[in-house]
């Protein structure tokens, strides 16, 4: 019986730290889209953010760009993803 709660421990013990890894990966990942959601937000002009919130009422997928004026970068511009980073990047 001591062997299979043994055996049970090292198992639950074995899936914690692979649920800290994931959370911590997650949280890393949060904290990065947040930053890209504040730049966004900045550089976005007050026509696209009223589109937008109008589009997040209805629950409509977001529509594509209709007219060739510059707006704010794509977010694969804007956002590298920081692999293994120890903290936020500025």
């Amino acid at each position: 019986m001591d062997l299979v709660k043994s055996h049970l421990m090292y198992a639950v013990r074995e899936e914690v730290e692979v649920l800290k890894e994931q959370i911590k990966e997650l949280i890393e990942r949060n904290s990065q889209l947040e930053q890209e959601n504040t730049l966004l937000k900045t550089l976005a002009s007050p026509e696209q953010m009223a589109q937008f919130q109008a589009q997040v009422q209805t629950g409509s997928p977001p529509a594509a760009p209709t007219s060739a004026a510059p707006g704010p970068p794509s977010t694969a511009t804007l956002a590298q993803p920081a692999s293994h980073s120890s903290g936020p990047s500025a």
